[in-house]
């Protein structure tokens, strides 16, 4: 996926001899750090980690065009901070941008940022900015990650002022989901703030630096879940007020006033959305605050993922119509294209109607014409009497009756079942970050093949290992009997089908509420329960196909019919 980055961490400043985290550049879009601020890394912010001391050896003496493993090219450095270096590089067996972490193999830290870096690579999630190498070669312990020339840092979307309610709430769902995820996997981040937080062009939100900028920096902690989602909090404290939720000023955001404590995001801010404010206080409950309307603080990724799925699910706002401008006739549609504009005052002379065919040829040919329309004539109608005359001679043959059976009389069901029509429809990803391409649902019921909705890519067919499905919930309008359910995909894919009970008052929005009452795998698929009766369906994806044309694990569903 093509992704643009503002590439790199922190880059310390060596002009002085104070500490080497006290100043960092933030770098901009192409990767050329610009402008300077402090590091925001304080008291309050990592109040349950420790730092190791940094590491007695200096930094290796590297240049831009020096290679590791004959393949790398460093270009750009873009952190030198505690005995390590950070470089924006080309892959050149791969053509590809990459970002490089290197530091001496006898670095106190090395051991800690190779296991860190290996592991965050076993996981494997798409919602992580990928480790693609770790190696210790030649004195020289580095890691190599993918760079994202198309993604952008949480800290500059900020500096034009707060999400979004429906940004915030996707950005809040997917970076809980995946760090719940890491989470589960023994990983954790330590260091998630708006610079580690990137959005890519097509709205998707990526976590960069899982585990290994905590180890390059030695930070370690006694409760991993706490700290990850106190930094949760306050990234979504952050998006929706444009404050860092703290005394000090941090990622280019000014600090709260101070003596007052933290305060509720809808406080600080007019216009917050609510539930948006509850949450983040409920994951910042941590740091001494109280949760409005008395909820229980959320202390990990897991039970942050729970109370997002409990909320009102916020809709993306309705596009906004631009009148098309005034129509204007062209000068070709006025008839002067290609011809010189008459003058004024100038009579222009009318061009008279082509001659009719008067020489002796067309008076032939017009007789020819005639006669054809003629025998044309008559031939039609001597075949309709002769038609109606054997209609007539059949009725008057004995043993003839005028009256047919009742039944010859009534018109032949088609067959199969009649067509029900599908209310409304919406995405399903209970098991994800909640949602799945939500404003293409519609084409799966639009009648045309040609559109389709489709999932987010996923680096294998049974969707990376991270869940075991997505789908689509179909509203009937009301309980009907569903005798089949036809669905037609863009490559071969394993689908289920599952309901929710006849009784259902509403709409379930738990995976466990719809029982599966049939199954497929093809292009196009017919699911025939054997007897249901239901309003809300499940259209539930189980295996994905490797779609040709970007070369990634996607399911697309082109239409949806159902009928009883």
């Amino acid at each position: 996926m093509a992704e643009r980055s503002t590439a790199a961490v922190d880059v310390a400043d060596n002009s002085d001899d104070t500490s080497l985290t006290a100043q960092a550049d933030q770098s901009t879009a192409d990767g050329v750090a610009k402008n300077r601020e402090r590091d925001t890394d304080s008291d309050e912010v990592q109040e349950s980690t420790r730092t190791d001391g940094p590491g007695t050896t200096s930094p290796p003496e590297l240049h831009s065009g020096h290679k590791l493993a004959r393949r790398y090219r460093l270009e750009e450095c873009v952190t030198r901070l505690d005995g390590f270096s950070s470089w924006r590089a080309v892959d050149e067996k791969l053509r590809r941008a990459v970002g490089v972490h290197i530091l001496p193999a006898d670095h106190s830290r090395a051991r800690s940022v190779l296991a860190a870096a290996r592991s965050s690579a076993l996981l494997g999630d798409p919602r992580f900015v990928q480790v693609l190498d770790a190696v210790e070669e030649n004195d020289l312990v580095y890691v190599v990650h993918e760079w994202l020339p198309d993604a952008t840092e949480l800290t500059p979307l900020l500096a034009s002022g707060p999400l979004e309610p429906y940004d915030a709430y996707q950005m809040v769902s997917q970076i809980s989901s995946a760090m719940a995820a890491a989470h589960r996997e023994g990983l954790a981040h330590l260091r998630l703030n708006p610079n580690a937080v990137l959005r890519t062009s097509s709205g998707q939100w990526r976590i960069r630096g899982l585990a290994v900028n905590a180890a390059l920096r030695g930070i370690t902690t006694d409760t991993p879940q706490r700290t990850d989602t106190e930094a949760i909090g306050a990234l979504l404290y952050a998006a929706l007020t444009q404050r860092w939720p703290y005394e000090s000023d941090a990622y280019g955001l000014s600090g709260l006033p101070k003596d007052i404590g933290l305060i509720a995001p809808d406080q600080v801010r007019a216009g917050v959305h609510r539930g948006l404010s509850e949450l983040s206080m409920r994951a910042l409950v941590n740091d001494g605050a109280t949760a409005s309307r008395h909820e229980s603080p959320c202390t990990t990724p897991e039970e942050l993922v729970k109370a997002i799925g409990e909320m009102p699910r916020i809709r993306p706002p309705e596009p906004a119509f631009t009148a098309p401008p005034e129509y204007q006739r062209t000068t070709y549609q006025q008839g002067t294209y290609g011809r010189q504009a008459p003058r004024l005052g100038a009579t222009q002379p009318v061009p008279a109607p082509p001659p009719p065919l008067q020489s002796r040829t067309g008076k032939a040919l017009k007789w020819a014409v005639s006669a054809l329309l003629i025998a044309a004539l008559g031939l039609g109608s001597w075949q309709l009497a002769d038609a109606l005359m054997d209609q007539g001679g059949k009725n008057e043959e004995p043993g003839q009756t005028q009256t047919n059976d009742e039944n010859d009389k009534s018109p032949k069901k088609p067959a199969g079942g009649k067509p029900i029509a599908i209310s409304g429809a919406r995405d399903f990803d209970p098991l994800g970050d909640q949602t799945e391409k939500p404003s293409d649902v519609g084409k799966v019921y639009d009648s045309s093949t040609a559109s389709y909705w489709q999932t987010d890519y996923y680096l294998s067919s049974d969707f990376g290992r991270l869940k075991s499905g997505v789908g689509i919930i179909l509203d009937l309008g009301k309980v009907q009997q569903v005798g089949k359910v036809k669905v037609t995909f863009v490559g071969d894919t394993s689908v289920e089908l599952r309901s929710a009970s006849a009784d259902a008052g509403s709409e379930p929005t738990s995976f466990d509420a719809y029982s599966k009452v049939a199954e497929g795998t093809g292009t196009t698929v017919e699911l025939k329960p054997k007897s249901l009766k239901s309003r809300y369906l499940l259209v539930w994806l189980t295996e994905l196909p490797l779609q040709s044309d970007d070369g990634k694990w996607r399911g697309r569903v082109a239409d949806i019919k159902v009928t009883s």
